[in-house]
């Protein structure tokens, strides 16, 4: 494997992510719905969840463990047959590693993002995408994801590896 090369993170913004899915935040929704006699505020249609054929939609908490930073890359999974979404529970910021859809990953397609607490992420169908990224101490993340018939996760190597220095 060729030496690591340096990744430049960014923070996650709504029209940087949108070519990979939906950030999940407040400030993108759809609408707002003042509900329950007006003590309560729902911000609607944040992600279009999609469970694809013969898929449902399944609610989970996972809890990731804190990566060491610098963190090293070497490889990248996805969803082909269904979306998944990630909701942060636990306050802390986190790393979303991702590159377009396709069969083959293009190194130079790569982005990373740093999402504060508040950002959730929904990974459209085929969306490439490091697993769980944890910041600062073990984290819980509420998870939207498909459970159904058929292969849904393929893992790849990346030619190189990269690495990320971040807080």
């Amino acid at each position: 494997m060729k030496p690591a090369e340096i990744a430049r993170v960014e923070p996650l913004t709504a029209t940087a992510f949108a070519a990979f899915g939906e950030v999940i935040a407040p400030e993108n929704a759809a609408r707002r719905i003042a509900i329950n006699a007006g003590t309560a505020e729902r911000f609607h249609d944040l992600a279009k969840i999609e469970p694809g054929p013969d898929g449902r939609t399944t609610v989970s908490i996972f809890r990731g463990q804190p990566r060491p930073m610098p963190f090293e890359v070497t490889m990248l999974e996805r969803h082909p047959l269904g979306s998944q979404a990630f909701m942060p529970l636990s306050g802390r910021p986190y790393l979303v590693v991702v590159a377009p859809p396709g069969e083959q990953i293009d190194p130079a397609s790569l982005r990373f993002f740093q999402a504060n607490a508040g950002q959730g992420v929904n990974f459209a169908p085929g969306v490439w995408h490091h697993p769980l990224l944890a910041l600062g101490g073990q984290s819980d993340f509420l998870v939207i994801d498909r459970s159904g018939p058929g292969d849904n996760c393929d893992e790849q190597n990346l030619p190189h590896s990269f690495l990320i220095n971040a807080d």
